[in-house]
């Protein structure tokens, strides 16, 4: 009996032993286990990091074209306004000039009709040899003031008539608008 109790305090023994062995390769697998599972944990994290500063990227780039793109507009629209301001205050400062030269000429020659109406102030001429001779150089001299000033004051009037201003103002603006619409 004695050698069955040592074989089996032997088998007690091995039992023990891979007991042991089993934990220390249980312990073992566990720390590798959790090493793997942290580093995966890790490596997750910095694929989500770089994920997250990509899409923070393309936002950025995304933001600052729209605000270019919101730029470009805007100061196409200014520029647009701006030429047709400027055209308009180029037509409005033609048709100004124009009717302010019409209503000079008209003046002048409603003046010139007014003088040539007006009774001639006398000067001291030399006396015609006849009464007769003195009244028809006169008469001629009137007839003819009034026949000049007559044809100018109807010149004017023509002018006045046709209305230049319109034609140049429409002249004016149809450029302007010709050159914003090939930009």
């Amino acid at each position: 009996m004695a050698e069955e109790k040592t074989l089996m305090n032997k088998i007690g023994d091995a039992v023990g032993a891979a007991k042991e062995k089993v934990q220390e390769v249980g312990a073992s697998i566990a720390g590798k286990a959790s090493e793997v599972a942290t580093e995966a944990k890790r490596e997750a994290g910095k694929a989500a990091t770089v994920v997250e500063r990509k899409a923070r990227a393309a936002k950025v780039g995304t933001e600052k074209a729209i605000g270019r793109a919101k730029r470009t507009v805007t100061s196409k629209a200014k520029a647009a306004k701006a030429g047709t301001e400027k055209a308009l205050g180029k037509a409005e400062r033609a048709v100004k000039r124009k009717v302010k030269a019409a209503a000079a000429g008209a003046k002048k020659a409603a003046g010139k009709v007014e003088r040539a109406m007006a009774p001639k102030k006398r000067v001291a001429k030399k006396k015609p040899a006849t009464a007769g001779a003195a009244l028809k150089k006169t008469v001629a001299a009137a007839k003819k003031a009034v026949k000049k000033t007559a044809k100018q004051a109807a010149g004017a009037a023509r002018k006045v008539a046709k209305a230049p201003a319109k034609k140049t103002a429409k002249k004016a603006t149809k450029k302007t608008a010709r050159r914003t619409a090939k930009k």
